[in-house]
């Protein structure tokens, strides 16, 4: 079965999605763009650290609500619109985990939605 994960802490959807799916002792959390959720708009316009940075709360949201905290990550996929903002984006992602970190992919794309520099997304386990 599954259940839907929301809080009003983290950007509603702006899609057929939901911001995380329980299934069993696992969390599959969407990727979280740099929005403001309390007025959806970017944070940190045309800057990577700052919008890396609300990313990163904007998750931590979502994992409080499922009574999650970041040790309960297991894999993350981060996703760039430059992969030469890879040190910057990895030096405050770092600041959330502690070893045994998670298990991680990085990939540059070509766009994201509303023409951010970055988005995250987790999976965690109980």
């Amino acid at each position: 079965m599954k259940k839907e994960i929301l809080t009003t802490q983290a950007p509603a959807p702006i899609g057929p999605y939901s911001q995380a799916i329980e299934v069993g002792s696992m969390v599959f959390c969407s990727g979280q763009i740099p929005l403001d959720p309390s007025n959806g708009t970017i944070v940190g316009e045309g800057n990577v650290e700052a919008q890396t940075t609300q990313v990163m709360k904007n998750i931590k949201a979502v994992l409080t609500q499922a009574n999650l905290d970041f040790s309960n990550v297991v894999k993350t996929t981060i996703f760039l619109k430059n992969m030469g903002d890879f040190p910057k984006v990895n030096a405050i992602y770092a600041e959330s985990f502690k070893a045994p970190f998670p298990a991680r992919s990085t990939v540059e794309v070509a766009r994201l939605p509303k023409d951010v520099l970055v988005e995250i997304e987790v999976i965690c386990s109980r």
